[in-house]
């Protein structure tokens, strides 16, 4: 495992809340679920974890989107043994609007999930 103290090294809020992944790894398809999710990444559960550094496309799907998101994503750390075996993903945007896109969706996953109140708190302490 790499970067065991990840959590707390974290710059963005995260909502606990699954959503679907999948994404390609040689030859093989593979449908894991998120833990969490942020602005700027994601905990992916999977006892099959990419290696550290690797850069992948893969799809999320948000509730209420019309389409799965198509994200790239790289793999920051990983456990692939023990309790709640994944890999962190922190995500690379493509451009400006697709990032403000992004995260103007993730708001709102964690305001359904959080409530406006505790939202907004969380949010308004990034700087």
């Amino acid at each position: 495992m790499s970067n065991a103290n990840f959590s707390e090294s974290r710059t963005t809020p995260r909502a606990p809340i699954e959503l679907k992944v999948e994404y390609r790894r040689v030859n093989s398809f593979f449908a894991d679920y998120t833990r969490n999710i942020s602005h700027g990444g994601t905990f992916i559960a999977t006892t099959a974890p990419l290696s550290i550094g690797t850069r992948f496309r893969f799809l999320l799907t948000l509730p209420g989107a019309a389409a799965p998101y198509e994200l790239l994503g790289e793999v920051t750390w990983s456990k692939a043994e023990g309790d709640n075996p994944g890999m962190g993903i922190c995500f690379i945007w493509d451009d400006e609007t697709e990032r403000r896109r992004f995260e103007s969706s993730v708001e709102k996953m964690m305001e359904a999930s959080l409530g406006p109140e505790l939202t907004h708190r969380l949010l308004k302490r990034q700087p």
